[in-house]
């Protein structure tokens, strides 16, 4: 049965870009790293177009030993794979969001995570900023582009971008931002960075 089209001649709700091959967008996957409960899932959540897929396993007694959650005590759940969302920033540039899982025991699965990608978020939390050093070292050391988001949680100190850019030893030319992952506005702002900094130290 031939499809059902609008009066502009695109089937509803498709965008017109959608259906010009000679259009046709480019994809490119951004990673999200960062320590324990820093608010990867939340930040994927926060701006996927689709419904993230996440790999959320309840906490149990198990994992009393090597999870620390002093600093979000409320957490019941914690990633054990990945998360995974889409966002179409424009007509013709879709990022495809992977978000890595925290804890050590999980990091075997990185190099498979990050394969392909342009580049990384690393996000911080200011009350454990020790947390985010294995994922500044990994991408260091891999020579993958990356910016730091630093997750500012209610009831906490804020912090100038600058002060923790030092407390983190951060190079000069990684940008450093401050954002909310349950914001949209402030994830999109991070994410832009990522893929600025990302065009400005790729050689083309």
């Amino acid at each position: 049965m031939e499809e059902v089209r609008s009066a502009a001649g695109t089937a509803p709700g498709v965008a017109e870009w959608q259906e010009d091959l000679s259009k046709a967008p480019i994809s490119t996957k951004i990673v999200v790293a960062g320590g324990f409960g820093v608010g990867k899932t939340t930040l994927v959540g926060a701006v996927s177009e689709i419904e993230p897929l996440t790999t959320e396993a309840l906490m149990t007694q198990a994992s009393e030993e090597t999870d620390d959650i002093a600093a979000t005590p409320e957490k019941t759940t914690t990633t054990v794979a990945m998360d995974f969302g889409r966002i179409t920033l424009e007509s013709d540039l879709v990022l495809y969001l992977f978000g890595t899982p925290g804890q050590q025991r999980f990091w075997f699965m990185w190099d498979d995570l990050v394969r392909g990608a342009i580049g990384a978020v690393v996000m911080a939390d200011t009350r454990r900023l020790e947390d985010c050093f294995p994922a500044l070292d990994y991408f260091e050391s891999c020579g993958y582009p990356y910016v730091v988001a630093v997750n500012h949680f209610e009831g906490t100190p804020a912090y100038e971008a600058e002060d923790v850019r030092e407390a983190l030893s951060v190079p000069r030319h990684v940008p450093v931002v401050i954002m909310d992952a349950r914001e949209r506005t402030t994830v999109l702002k991070s994410l832009l960075a990522l893929v600025g900094h990302a065009l400005d130290v790729t050689p083309a």
